[in-house]
């Protein structure tokens, strides 16, 4: 368990995750984090450029069968 002070950083508010937990996470500098609500609370993950790479071929089907989807919504 780790406990976490809310700081305030520029015009926001932030916390600062200390080493061991960026390393566990294998996060580092620039990397974006997935904040998800959980039952207990939330949950911190590491966002994975998988998710990134599925939205971007669902994308690109959702505009080459535009028509079609179009006609099956109605």
């Amino acid at each position: 368990m780790k406990h976490l002070k809310v700081r305030k950083i520029g015009n926001s508010l932030g916390v600062v995750l200390p080493k061991d937990v960026l390393e566990q996470l294998g996060m580092s500098e620039g990397d974006n984090l997935v904040l998800t609500k959980a039952e207990d609370g939330f949950k911190i993950s590491h966002e994975e450029d998988k998710f990134a790479k599925t939205m971007e071929i669902a994308e690109r089907g959702m505009k080459k069968y535009r028509n079609t989807l179009r006609e099956l919504s109605k």
